[in-house]
């Protein structure tokens, strides 16, 4: 009966501590999510991105730290904005961020709430 009971709080001690490494992933807050959004290519606009980054960088934010940046390139396929301007709302991503005119047209027309960091010309 002893080695019964040992089991059984070995078993236990096991569970415990399995749930108890856990903890500490599950109170850790998500990070913010930004949704970046260039009507060219990742290449035409690496400067741009790089820019961006070091923004962030400037202000706090460390992609991978403490931000996600979700980077979209339209590559001039302009028909897929609205979807993906649907979808970065329904995910209700942090912020987008959209250094043109028709992607921040498109932003503003999918969403009031979330913020909209865009360049002017």
């Amino acid at each position: 009966m002893a080695i019964h009971v040992q089991r059984r709080a070995f078993i236990g001690a096991l569970g415990g501590a399995a749930a108890w490494s856990l903890a500490p992933r599950a109170q850790q807050p998500t990070m913010p999510v930004v949704g970046f959004v260039r009507d060219g290519s990742a290449d035409t606009s690496a400067r741009l991105a790089a820019a961006f980054r070091k923004g962030l960088n400037e202000i706090g934010y460390i992609e991978g730290q403490n931000v996600t940046v979700e980077y979209h390139w339209l590559e001039g396929q302009y028909n897929r904005l609205p979807q993906l301007m649907t979808d970065l709302v329904r995910r209700q991503v942090a912020v987008i961020a959209t250094p043109g005119n028709v992607t921040t047209a498109a932003a503003r027309a999918a969403t009031a709430t979330i913020p909209i960091v865009f360049r002017c010309r």
